[in-house]
């Protein structure tokens, strides 16, 4: 357990944080099966609108530092790939 008022107020701070994380990946989560719901029903112009909106959640993400870039990025790639090929 932690001893120290520096460590306590780190759990704290953790807590929190994790909380706010944690609706943070829930809300990109959401864009992104918007985005897939759409290219399974076949919907062009409907996916195209929600990788629009979801795009901006996940470059968000990596900024607020709960993506890695590289994550966000092959999954604005993959997404972009599939509402093409539609």
């Amino acid at each position: 357990m932690a001893n120290t008022p520096q460590a306590r107020k780190r759990i704290r701070r953790n807590e929190r944080r994790a909380l706010v994380n944690t609706n943070r990946m829930s809300r990109i989560r959401t864009f992104v099966k918007k985005v897939e719901a759409a290219i399974a029903g076949g919907d062009k112009t409907a996916a195209a609108a929600a990788l629009q909106e979801a795009q901006p959640e996940l470059a968000r993400g990596v900024a607020r530092g709960v993506l890695h870039k590289n994550t966000a990025s092959r999954k604005m790639s993959r997404l972009t790939k599939r509402v093409a090929s539609l």
